[in-house]
């Protein structure tokens, strides 16, 4: 598996945008990032996962999944292997850290992408004029 199967697996999951983090491409629903291309020239795809989740992928796959080095990795940003994932446990991880931000979005009251709130305000600002 590569960085360009990554990216479509990601962009079938329901809602999703690629955007771009500080240069890197990174992958949205509710405009809020799940995972990134950050280290694809390392040969990583990276997922926000819980910390138990995490665990479990690296318990279970230590040939594939690693946490990222530093404060990153301990709040459970993962990297994955690219070239050691199958195209199962690549669509299984990026859908757990799919579902992980689409729960968090649904808890913090954000259901509309930030794309979408723009509109929303530049046409509210247009009406008031």
């Amino acid at each position: 598996m590569n960085a360009n199967d990554f990216r479509r697996i990601a962009l079938s999951l329901e809602g999703v945008e690629e955007s771009s983090h500080m240069g890197a491409p990174d992958f949205r629903v509710g405009g809020r990032i799940f995972a990134t291309l950050a280290s694809e020239k390392q040969g990583y795809g990276n997922l926000m996962l819980t910390l138990e989740q995490q665990k479990a992928f690296v318990d279970e796959l230590p040939e594939v999944f690693l946490p990222i080095a530093g404060g990153w990795g301990r709040m459970g940003m993962t990297h994955m292997r690219l070239a050691a994932a199958n195209e199962d446990v690549m669509a299984g991880a990026l859908q757990t850290a799919w579902k992980l931000r689409l729960e968090k979005n649904a808890k913090s009251g954000k259901k509309t992408s930030v794309k979408a709130n723009k509109m929303r305000v530049a046409k509210a600002g247009r009406k008031k004029r």
